[in-house]
C-alpha cells in the first residue's frame, strides 16, 4: 500500500500572503504546484489586531464568523468578494481588513468540493454536506432541535478534529471542538476561547464520532432549537494531515512526528489556560523565527515562540506555555507542505 495518496497537498490546502494596496475587487493567486479553488478561507490580519475571518462556499462569501468571537454569523459584502479557480478574491471598504495599505494579511484555503452540497440523512437531524473525502475535510450545516440527535459529515470514515458554531444566535455561542487526543469524548475545547479541556456529557454526548455521523447533547450549544449551525470536520490522511497530541518539554524541546512537511500546525494546551497557536510554513523565515498568530485572539502575529517545522513533524522549541510548557499537555492539528515520502516511495528533501 502506498505512504500517502496525496502527493501534492497544495491541491487540497494552501496559505497565501499578501500586502493591502487600498483597492476593492482584488484577486489574490495560489502559488502552489495545483490551483486551487478554495471553498474554506480563514483569513487574519498580521501586524494589526483585528478579527479572524472564516467564510466558506456552503454558508456562502458574504457570510463571515470569527474564530476569536462567540457572536452570531454577520453578512458583509466586501472582505471576500469570491471563490476563484485559484485563490479568491478580497474587497476594501477603508476598514482593517481584508486589503488595506499597508497592512499585511494571511489566509489558510482549504478544498471541499467546490461548493457542490448534497443533503446527508445518515444522522437523526439531516444535514447539508459538501465533502472532500479525499482529503478528509467536510463543511456541515444543520438546524437544531432541542434534542439529542446524530449528525451526517460524509467523510466515509471516523474525523479526529471538527468544530460546530451556532450561526444565527445573537447572545454568547461559543466555538466547540472535539479533538481525539482529549482525555475522553465528554471533553472539549472552545475555539474562541484559553480555557484548557472541559468535562461534560452536554456536548458530544459521550460518543466519539463514527463514519458517517457525529453526535450532540440536548443542552449544548450544539443543537439548539431553530437554531442553524456550521461544523467544519477533518479527518487524518496520512501523510496529507495529522491530528494528535504530545507532552511539552520546556528546556527539552520534544519532536512531534507528522509524517510529512508541515504548512500549517495548530496547538492548544488542554490542561490549563493558554491561546490558540497558529504558525505555518509561509510565514517561518527558516532560521527559526516563527511568527505566531492565535486563534482566539485578534492580537497581531508575535514572534516571541519558535516552532521548526520540519521534513517529518515539528519540534516546539520555545520553553513557553502556548507550545511547550514543561510536562503540559498538547494537542495539534497539523497539514502537509509536502509528504514525507511520496506515493512512490521516494522521500521529499529534508531540510
Amino acid at each position: 500500500m502506498a505512504y500517502t495518496t496525496i502527493d501534492d497537498p497544495s491541491a487540497y490546502f494552501q496559505s497565501i500572503l499578501w500586502t493591502g494596496n487600498d483597492t476593492d475587487g482584488r484577486a489574490l493567486t495560489n502559488d502552489g504546484n495545483s490551483d486551487l479553488q478554495p471553498d474554506l478561507v480563514w483569513l487574519k490580519n498580521r501586524d494589526v489586531g483585528y478579527n479572524h475571518i472564516w467564510t466558506d462556499s456552503t454558508r456562502g462569501v458574504t457570510k463571515n464568523i470569527y474564530s476569536n468571537s462567540d457572536g452570531a454569523e454577520a453578512t458583509v459584502s466586501n472582505k471576500v468578494e469570491s471563490f476563484d479557480t485559484n485563490g479568491f478574491t478580497v474587497g476594501y471598504d477603508g476598514s482593517q481588513v481584508p486589503n488595506k495599505s499597508p497592512r499585511t494579511f494571511v489566509a489558510w484555503q482549504w478544498k471541499a468540493n467546490g461548493g457542490t452540497t448534497s443533503s446527508n440523512t445518515d444522522g437523526s437531524i439531516t444535514s447539508t454536506v459538501q465533502a472532500n473525502t479525499d482529503a478528509g475535510f467536510s463543511i456541515v450545516t444543520y438546524t437544531g432541535t432541542g434534542s439529542a440527535a446524530t449528525v451526517g459529515h460524509g467523510l466515509g470514515v471516523a474525523p479526529k478534529f471538527y468544530v460546530v458554531k451556532n450561526r444565527n444566535n445573537t447572545g454568547s455561542t461559543d466555538w466547540t471542538c472535539y479533538h481525539e487526543g482529549l482525555t475522553s469524548n465528554q471533553y472539549f475545547l472552545y475555539l474562541n476561547s484559553t480555557a484548557g479541556q472541559s468535562n461534560s456529557v452536554d456536548f458530544w454526548n459521550s460518543t466519539s464520532p463514527t463514519s458517517s455521523v457525529f453526535s450532540i447533547k440536548s443542552g449544548s450549544d450544539n443543537v439548539s432549537n431553530a437554531y442553524n449551525y456550521v461544523a467544519y470536520c477533518f479527518a487524518e490522511k496520512q501523510g496529507y494531515s495529522k491530528f494528535g497530541k504530545y507532552t511539552g518539554g520546556g528546556g527539552n524541546s520534544p519532536f512531534v512526528y507528522t509524517g510529512f512537511k508541515p504548512a500549517l500546525v495548530i496547538c492548544k494546551r488542554t490542561d490549563s489556560t493558554n491561546d490558540w497557536g497558529i504558525v505555518d510554513s509561509k510565514r517561518e523565515t527558516y532560521n527559526g523565527a516563527t511568527k505566531t498568530l492565535f486563534a482566539d485572539l485578534t492580537n497581531a502575529e508575535s514572534s516571541t515562540y519558535t516552532v521548526d517545522l520540519l521534513s517529518n513533524g515539528f519540534r516546539p522549541a520555545s520553553n513557553h506555555s502556548i507550545f511547550n510548557q514543561n510536562g503540559g499537555s498538547y494537542i495539534y492539528m497539523a497539514f502537509a507542505e509536502n509528504p514525507f515520502v511520496t506515493s512512490t516511495g521516494i522521500p521529499t528533501t529534508a531540510r
